[in-house]
C-alpha cells in the first residue's frame, strides 16, 4: 500500500509531512513535482493539486499529469481535500463533506487517460466513483474527532473558475446535489482509470449563492473560511493514513 494526498485550495503547502523530499516526474502530460514524506512515521506522496505556486484555475490544472505521477510512484489510495459550496442548510461552513456521488457538469476538461480507441475500446465503470473503504474511514476519523460531518453526499463539479449564477444553483439543487465545487469529479474520474482508490474530504466554504438573505462572499473570505479550519482537516488526514497504515 502506498499513500498520496492531492491539496486543494488552503492545502497547497505539504507542512504535514516530515522529511519533505521533492522529485520532478516527467508524465506524458507534463512534468509533475511530488513531494515525499512521512506523517508519524507512514510514508506519503503529497501533490498540490493547483500547481506549486496555486498557479493553474480548475480548468487548467494537470489532472491527468497530476493522477499520473502518484500512479508512477506507486500509490494505491488518494485522499484528496476540497473546498466547496454548500447548497444545503444543514451543511454549514465549517462542516465536513463525504461525498458519494458527482455530477460532472464541467465542459472543458479531458478527464480520461484514453485518447483513443487504437489500442481497444475502453469505458470505465463509474457508478459508485469514490472508495467506500476511505469514505468510511473519512467519517469514521471525522466523528471520533467531534467535526460535523455529512456523508453519502452527491457533489456537482463546475468548470470555474467563476462561480456559480443563483439559476445554476437552484438547478444544481433541483439534480438533488448537496455540495457544489470545480475539481473533483475530473479528479475522481481519472483517478478510477488509473486504478487508484480515491475518496475526497470536503468542507464547506460558504452557502453558494443560493440563500437569497446572504450575499455570495468574495474569494478571499471563501478561502479564511478554509483556512480557519486547515487544521482540523490535517488532523483527519493524519487519522486516516494512520488506520490505512495499521489496517
Amino acid at each position: 500500500m502506498k499513500i498520496g494526498l492531492i491539496g486543494g485550495s488552503g492545502l497547497d503547502n505539504p507542512d504535514i509531512l516530515e522529511g519533505m523530499r521533492k522529485k520532478k516526474l516527467a508524465t506524458p502530460y507534463g512534468d509533475i513535482t511530488v513531494t515525499t514524506g512521512s506523517l508519524q512515521g507512514v510514508d506519503v506522496a503529497f501533490v498540490p493539486r493547483h500547481g506549486d505556486c496555486h498557479q493553474f484555475c480548475p480548468t487548467h490544472v494537470n489532472y491527468r499529469g497530476n493522477i499520473a505521477a502518484l500512479k508512477e510512484m506507486g500509490v494505491t489510495h488518494l485522499l484528496a481535500t476540497n473546498a466547496c459550496g454548500s447548497l444545503k442548510e444543514e451543511i454549514d461552513r465549517g462542516h465536513f463533506i463525504i461525498p458519494s456521488q458527482f455530477i460532472d457538469f464541467s465542459k472543458h476538461r479531458i478527464n480520461t487517460f484514453h485518447d483513443d480507441f487504437s489500442n481497444g475500446m475502453h469505458h470505465e465503470v463509474m457508478a459508485d466513483p469514490f472508495d467506500k473503504e476511505l469514505r468510511d474511514l473519512l467519517y469514521s476519523v471525522a466523528r471520533e474527532l467531534g467535526f460535523v460531518v455529512h456523508r453519502d453526499k452527491t457533489l456537482v463539479t463546475i468548470e470555474g473558475p467563476r462561480f456559480s449564477t443563483r439559476a445554476e444553483s437552484r438547478m444544481f439543487i433541483m439534480w438533488g446535489a448537496d455540495i457544489v465545487n470545480m475539481t473533483v469529479a475530473t479528479e475522481a474520474a481519472l483517478a478510477r482509470e488509473a486504478g487508484i482508490r480515491y475518496a475526497v474530504i470536503a468542507m464547506s466554504t460558504d452557502y453558494d449563492c443560493w440563500k437569497e438573505d446572504e450575499e455570495m462572499p468574495a474569494w478571499q473570505e471563501i478561502l479564511a473560511v478554509f483556512e480557519k479550519n486547515i487544521d482540523s482537516v490535517k488532523k483527519i488526514l493524519l487519522g486516516v493514513v494512520n488506520k490505512l497504515a495499521n489496517s
